[in-house]
């Protein structure tokens, strides 16, 4: 997924994490509002992901096709 799909906070957070895998450092601090931003768009994109499947599922039909042959 292109990072420019992302919601800004969630372009944050990538970025954050980016930056501590880099540096080595084993912990990320976020503060509450980060967080509350974080779980807004993560709930967000799971709402979304959840419709799509349902149009997905709902838009797959099976169709059946018989032939018999004709006068063969």
């Amino acid at each position: 997924m292109s990072n420019d799909n992302l919601s800004l906070h969630l372009r944050m957070f990538n970025d954050k994490v980016r930056l501590m895998n880099q540096t080595g450092k084993p912990n990320l601090t976020l503060t509450a509002q980060e967080a509350r931003n974080i779980q807004a768009d993560l709930f967000e994109l799971l709402g979304q992901c959840a419709k799509l499947s349902q149009l997905a599922t709902a838009q797959d039909e099976v169709i059946t096709v018989n032939f018999d042959g004709g006068g063969f």
